[in-house]
C-alpha cells in the first residue's frame, strides 16, 4: 500500500499534483481491496519532461549497457514473481494457478525473449555506399490493458529499453497494482532516472493527454478498438507513430479431417481461458454442418467441466470477469444471442449456481449461430463461445474472414499441409494450427481493425526504432 498512492517519475516515488483517489475493486468480492491515486495533465507533463531529459543520454548508451539493464530487470522480476501473481489474482480475479503459470509467467517469458532477440539484433547495415542505421524513436507513451497486464507491460517496456527509448507507462486503472510492482522492479534494477516513468489514471485524463503530448514521439496502445480510434485521432495532430493491438473476433475452423473431440474440447478451453478475456480468443468455432450436433454435445461437456469460483481456491478454473461494466456487457450480449435465435447449449444469464457475489459469468455455448448474429460479430470478452455450421471449406474461409477484426485465426486438421493451405487464406496477424504452445518469438498484432504494428521479441524492438539512411557514407 505504501506505493499505491504514488507515481514513479524521474526515478522517484512522488505524490500526484492534485490529490485524487480511486478504489481498486476485487472482482471476486465486488469490494475495494486498495486505493490508488489517479493523475492529471500536470503529472503527465512532469513524466514526459523526465523521459525527454533522460532520452538525451539513454539513447546513446551502447548495447552492453542496455542488455545489462534488461538482465537486471529480469532478475528482479523473478524475485518478485509471487508478488506479481498475487496482485494479478486480486485485481482481475485470475485463479492463482493461472496468475502464476500464465499471467506472471508471460512477463518473464517476454523479458527472456526480448533479451535473446536483442543480443542478435542488427542496428545498422551497409547497402552500397549508404549506411542504414536504426535509432530509438524517442519518448514513448505506453498504455496497457487490464486483461493481460504483465504481458502487455513487458511487451512494450522491454523492447523500448532495448531500442534506447524512454517511456511513460499508464497501466489500466482497473488492474494497476501489478504495474506498480513492475515499477518497483524497474527501480530495484537500477533503471536510470527518467528512463521509466509510471502515472496511474483514467483514459481521458491521462491516456489521451499522453497520446496528444507534443513531446511524445510514439504511442503504443493495447485495448479496445473504440479506445484505439480515440488514441489515434488524438495522436494525429502531432503526427506521432501509433502502434495498436486492439480487439478481435477470432475464427476457429475445424476442418472435416480434424479429430472432432480434441478440436472442440481444446477450442472451448481456448475460448474460456482467462475467463474469456483475451483479444485473440477463438470465440467463433466453425464446424462442418454434418458434425454440428456432435460438436454441441462435446462443447457442452467441456464447458460444464470448467469450475467457476474463488480465485484463491486451488481447484478453480475460471474466476470472475474484471468489473461490473464487463459483467453487464456480457449479460447483455448473452441476452441478445438468445433473442436473435441462437441455441443456448449451456450457461446463459446470471451467475453460476452457488455464487451470489462477484462478477462471475456462466460458461456459455451457443449453437446454430449464423454469421449475421450479434454473438458472431461483436467481441464479447467473456466465456461465451459461438458455434457456426458450414457446408464447404470455401464457405468456412469466407465466414472466418467476414469480420472487421483480424487479430488471430485458428485451424484444426490432422493433415498439416491442409491446415497450412487454409492458414494462408486467413486475413489475420496470427494463425494457430492445431493449438500450438505459446511462442513468444512469433510476431503478434492484427490486420484491419485489430490494429497495426507487431509485438514480441525482435518484432517489438523494430516498432520503437526510426530508420535513417546516411547516403555517401562510403564503401
Amino acid at each position: 500500500m505504501s506505493k499505491h498512492l504514488k507515481f514513479f517519475i524521474d526515478g522517484m516515488w512522488v505524490d500526484p499534483a492534485v490529490p485524487a483517489l480511486l478504489d481498486v475493486i476485487n472482482p471476486a468480492t465486488e469490494e475495494p481491496f486498495t486505493t490508488i491515486s489517479v493523475g492529471s495533465k500536470v503529472d503527465v507533463d512532469r513524466a514526459v519532461a523526465a523521459a525527454k531529459a533522460a532520452f538525451v543520454s539513454f539513447s546513446v548508451t551502447d548495447r552492453a549497457e542496455r542488455l545489462s539493464l534488461l538482465e537486471r530487470i529480469l532478475e528482479i522480476y523473478i524475485e518478485r514473481f509471487e508478488d506479481i501473481a498475487q496482485a494479478v489474482s486480486l485485481e482481475m480475479g485470475a485463479p492463482l494457478a493461472f496468475a502464476r503459470d500464465s499471467q506472471a509467467w508471460a512477463g518473464r517469458a517476454h523479458l527472456e525473449a526480448t533479451i535473446a532477440a536483442f543480443k542478435a539484433f542488427e542496428f545498422s547495415e551497409q547497402r552500397g555506399t549508404t549506411r542504414i542505421v536504426k535509432e530509438p524513436i524517442g519518448v514513448c507513451a505506453l498504455i496497457t490493458p487490464w486483461n493481460w497486464p504483465l504481458n502487455q507491460i513487458v511487451c512494450k517496456v522491454a523492447p523500448a529499453i532495448a531500442a534506447g527509448c524512454t517511456v511513460v507507462l499508464k497501466p489500466s486503472e482497473i488492474a494497476p497494482i501489478s504495474g506498480l510492482i513492475f515499477a518497483e522492479v524497474m527501480e530495484a534494477a537500477g533503471t536510470p532516472k527518467g528512463v521509466f516513468n509510471l502515472v496511474n489514471g483514467r483514459g481521458p485524463e491521462v491516456g489521451q493527454v499522453m497520446a496528444g503530448h507534443p513531446d511524445v514521439d510514439m504511442v503504443s496502445f493495447t485495448g479496445s478498438t473504440r479506445a484505439g480510434i480515440i488514441v489515434a485521432k488524438t495522436a494525429a495532430d502531432t503526427v506521432k507513430r501509433v502502434a495498436q493491438e486492439l480487439g478481435g473476433k477470432s475464427a476457429n475452423i475445424i476442418l472435416p479431417d480434424a479429430d472432432l473431440e480434441t478440436a472442440v474440447r481444446k477450442g472451448v478451453e481456448g475460448c474460456f481461458g482467462n475467463s474469456g478475456q483475451s483479444c485473440d480468443a477463438p470465440t467463433r468455432m466453425l464446424v462442418p454442418a454434418a458434425w454440428h450436433d456432435d460438436a454441441l454435445h462435446i462443447a457442452r461437456e467441456a464447458a460444464e467441466a470448467h469450475k467457476v469460483g474463488d480465485p484463491q481456491a486451488e481447484d478453480t478454473v475460471l474466476g470472475p470477469v474484471v468489473s461490473d461494466i464487463q459483467y453487464d456487457k456480457i449479460q447483455r450480449l448473452i441476452e441478445i444471442g438468445i433473442e436473435e435465435g441462437a441455441l443456448l447449449v449451456t450457461g446463459g444469464l446470471g451467475r453460476p449456481d452457488g455464487l451470489n457475489r462477484g462478477y462471475y459469468v456462466r460458461p456459455t455455448v451457443f449453437g446454430h449461430v449464423t454469421p449475421d448474429m450479434t454473438v458472431a460479430r461483436e467481441e464479447i470478452f467473456g466465456p461465451v463461445l459461438s458455434i457456426l455450421p458450414y457446408e464447404t471449406e470455401e464457405e468456412a474461409i469466407a465466414i472466418a474472414n467476414d469480420t472487421v477484426y483480424g487479430l488471430a485465426a485458428y485451424v484444426q486438421s490432422q493433415d498439416i499441409d491442409h491446415a497450412r493451405r487454409v492458414a494462408a487464406r486467413m486475413r489475420a496477424g496470427s494463425v494457430y494450427l492445431n493449438y500450438p504452445d505459446w511462442d513468444t518469438s512469433a510476431p503478434f498484432g492484427g490486420y484491419k481493425q485489430s490494429g497495426n504494428g507487431r509485438e514480441y521479441a525482435d518484432w517489438g524492438i523494430h516498432d520503437f526504432l526510426e530508420i535513417k539512411g546516411i547516403v555517401g557514407w562510403g564503401g
